[in-house]
């Protein structure tokens, strides 16, 4: 067997180092001879005239042999080496033969070698990138999940992990956040991607907007109710730019890209604010709020506004009030005023909770 041609088949196949190669070939091979035979102190190397394998196995020197595979007679050893003494080890040629049994006990070593390096390779390659957008086209559709390429690499996009409802093509393109680099791959999947957590969107927002990725504008928090809406509170130090215009751009410019890569989840972006009573009241956008009381621990806020705005501080299924209470941190209560309010708090209404 020739190793160089076994390393450049190898080498053009997986792209892999043709040192490290050499190294597990070898490795393979004396695992197979070592299961035939347990007891011999084997090794194996390339002959640099040839190419070919050569296997070698460690020899006692001694008067008598009794083990023609573990020892040599002093006087054949001297044939080799006239300084040799008895009880002196040689590396000679190996004349024992394996059969196919122990050939796949080769490749079984030698594959699962090429498999550790390759995912190290993998590791290396993208371990740093870990909480990055990486844009890849669809590969498969599997059971669990979409299999993405991204070039020669393959990533893994779990159900659990996509966006509700959202509809995958085999060969278009997709985005999403590079959640985990795994050391060693869990099954076939090394790579795992994201596209619902808040870290996915916030990556979107420091694509598509210089500004944040230039941190002129700072996202404080985001909280996702994924494929149906986020919330997006956002601040600038500079008093010279608008952080929520900058943000969603003249006429949703800015903000339309975004949307259209989460499929038409609705993007609430609202400006932070250390005051706690106007972070609430920003939060509750689209929703117009009239004023807001804290407890006094903070934990509860009670929120005024005109009937007609009860809806859109409530949203669609309860969502908007859910989310504002969310990235604020504070229970919510919406109140209406049945009558004048005349300092009599008995005459308003808790609408939620």
């Amino acid at each position: 067997m020739k190793l160089a041609d076994v390393i450049d088949e190898l080498v053009e196949e997986r792209g892999l180092d043709k040192t490290s190669l050499g190294s597990i070939v070898c490795e393979g091979m004396v695992a197979a001879y070592q299961r035939k035979y347990p007891d011999l102190i084997l090794k194996i190397k390339e002959d640099s005239l040839t190419g070919d394998l050569v296997v070698l196995v460690q020899k006692t020197v001694v008067n008598s042999v009794e083990d023609e595979f573990a020892q040599i007679s002093l006087k054949k050893a001297r044939n080799i080496d006239k300084n040799v003494a008895l009880d002196d080890q040689l590396w000679l040629p190996f004349e024992g033969k394996i059969g196919r049994v122990e050939v796949l006990r080769a490749r079984q070593v030698i594959a699962s070698r090429i498999k550790q390096v390759e995912a190290q390779v993998v590791y290396n390659q993208f371990k740093d990138k870990k909480g990055q957008i990486i844009i890849g086209t669809v590969h498969k559709i599997e059971r669990n999940g979409v299999s993405v390429k991204f070039g020669d690499v393959y990533a893994f996009l779990p159900y659990s992990f996509a966006i509700p409802h959202e509809k995958f093509v085999v060969g278009y393109t997709i985005r999403a956040l590079l959640k985990e680099v795994l050391i060693e791959p869990q099954g076939d999947n090394q790579l795992i991607l994201d596209r619902i957590s808040a870290e996915f969107l916030e990556a979107l927002f420091t694509l598509e907007i210089p500004e944040v990725f230039e941190k002129l504008v700072e996202i404080k928090k985001i909280v996702r109710a994924p494929g149906y809406k986020s919330k997006v509170a956002v601040f600038s130090h500079d008093r010279n730019i608008d952080p929520v215009g900058t943000c969603v751009g003249v006429g949703g410019s800015r903000i339309k890209p975004i949307l259209k890569e989460l499929g038409g989840e609705t993007v609430d972006v609202f400006l932070w604010s250390e005051t706690l009573s106007l972070f609430v009241k920003n939060s509750l956008k689209p929703a117009a709020i009239d004023r807001v009381e804290l407890s006094s621990d903070n934990a509860i806020a009670r929120v005024w506004l005109n009937e007609d705005q009860r809806p859109f501080a409530i949203g669609k299924n309860g969502q908007n009030i859910l989310l504002a209470s969310q990235i604020t941190g504070v229970n919510i209560q919406l109140i209406r005023e049945e009558l004048p309010k005349k300092d009599n708090p008995d005459n308003d209404e808790v609408l939620i909770n």
